[in-house]
This record gives C-alpha cells, sequence and structure tokens, in this order.
C-alpha cells in the first residue's frame, strides 16, 4: 500500500543587502503551512531564471511572503518613493521571474503582504508607493494595524475564509490601486482600498495584503493555508503516477 506525500510549499524569504547577503524567513509562514497539512522549503534567491520551471517542478506550491518595498524605477513604475526600504535588485528580479514562472506553469500559488503586490504588478497592477500621501487621511495599515476587511461573496477568497468579512493584521505602507486581467479584486477595506486579489481560471492564485500568519490557526485566516495547500495536494496526486495493481 501506497502512503501519499504530503505536499511540499516552497516559500520565499527576504534577502539583506549587506557585505555578505543572507535569507530571512519568518517561521510563522513554515509553520502556517505545516498546520494545514503540508510541508515547506525556503527557496533562496540565485540562479538563472531559466532554471525556474525545473525549480518549480519540484514543488506542489508557492507561498509568496512579506518583504521590503519595490524599486519602482526597475519595473517601468517611475522613481521609488523616499520611504521606501527598497528589495535588492537581485531579488526583485528574481521574485518576479518566480512569480511569472509559477503562474505561467499553474502552481498553487499564496501572495502574502509584498508577495500580493508581486503576483499583480508581474501582470500589470499598479502601486500606491506610499499610501499616507497617496490616500490622504486613510486609516493605519502599518506596524501591526487591525482593520476590518469586507470579502467579496462567491469568490475563492470567500471560499478559503468561510466568512465575508474580518478582521486583518497589516504592516503595509504600499498597496495596489488597481489590478489588470485575469486578476480580479476580491476583497477591499471599509475606504475601498484593495485588500485581496485572486484569478478565475487558475487553480489556487490569491494574494492578500494582510498577514494571515500572524492569526490563529483557529481563525477564518487559516483557511488560506488550507486552501494552498488542498490545492498543491490536488496537483501533487495529478502528478503521481497511479501504482499498478497486480493480480
Amino acid at each position: 500500500m501506497t502512503s501519499r506525500r504530503l505536499p511540499l510549499i516552497a516559500i520565499n524569504g527576504c534577502l539583506t543587502s549587506d557585505e555578505q547577503p543572507k535569507l530571512e524567513l519568518r517561521t510563522r509562514y513554515a509553520e502556517s503551512i505545516h498546520t494545514a497539512g503540508g510541508l515547506s522549503m525556503a527557496l533562496t534567491p540565485v540562479g538563472r531564471a531559466r532554471d525556474l520551471r525545473t525549480l518549480l517542478d519540484r514543488v506542489d506550491g508557492l507561498l509568496l511572503g512579506g518583504g521590503d518595498d519595490f524599486d519602482t524605477s526597475r519595473i517601468g513604475r517611475g522613481p521609488s518613493h523616499p520611504a521606501a526600504t527598497l528589495t535588492p535588485p537581485a531579488k526583485q528580479d528574481w521574485d518576479f521571474a518566480l512569480a511569472a514562472a509559477a503562474l505561467e506553469v499553474g502552481l498553487p500559488v499564496l501572495g502574502i503582504c509584498y508577495g500580493m503586490q508581486l503576483l499583480g504588478l508581474a501582470e500589470g497592477a499598479s502601486l500606491y508607493q506610499h499610501i499616507t500621501e497617496d490616500r490622504p487621511g486613510c486609516q493605519e495599515h502599518g506596524c501591526d494595524a487591525e482593520h476590518p476587511v469586507q470579502v467579496e461573496a462567491g469568490t475563492k477568497l470567500e471560499a478559503a475564509l468561510g466568512v465575508e468579512s474580518l478582521m486583518v493584521v497589516s504592516r503595509h505602507h504600499q498597496a495596489l490601486s488597481s489590478v489588470a486581467a485575469p486578476w480580479r479584486v476580491c476583497a477591499r477595506d471599509a475606504e475601498g482600498l484593495i485588500e485581496a486579489i485572486e484569478r478565475d481560471e487558475h487553480p489556487f492564485a490569491i494574494g492578500c495584503q494582510w498577514h494571515p500568519e500572524l492569526s490563529t490557526a483557529m481563525s477564518p485566516h487559516a483557511g488560506l493555508f488550507r486552501g494552498l495547500v488542498s490545492a498543491a495536494a490536488a496537483r501533487a496526486a495529478q502528478a503521481s503516477p497511479t501504482p499498478a495493481i497486480h493480480p
């Protein structure tokens, strides 16, 4: 009897930009994947972009976590804001190649904060570089701010969370100002700011601006990780050959 293997979820991390760069990855992401029934591994942003397809063939899902800010000059979005803490150029370029490759092959993917913005920007979204200036008087979104989010009914996000509204924890000062097809907005805050996006035709491609890993495993937020792991498990099952049955 062959036991079913646990789905493997790759997680990208942050890269320091000092003289000896190193990968930094919050363990809460891995803990959330583990609680949802999956295994996790860290991805280091090294190697050639053309090798990413080979890398992604060996995992069942991808989690794009939080990080620093985008160097918008590198992606044709104008000069970066003075308040931005820029992602190292090599890391940002690698992340865009990673997101594009994952979406191209239909790999289940969950983007959190920077990861959500990355998914949107990779396919034509626009960005608020500093929301307190771009949206004067808006509610606080940094420093673990808590605020409500309204989820669109009938979306994959609603199915994953099981609720149409919830309180979230935020740690950002940049945000998507619009998205382009095939992405759609599936959640906003009370002031209309985009809080989540998804792709209808993709097995599982969701981005959320908040940090679900900071909430308890029993909260609706855990549904995002269960949804990712479930989609990854389905992909793994399709890829695994059916064992031969001998009389």
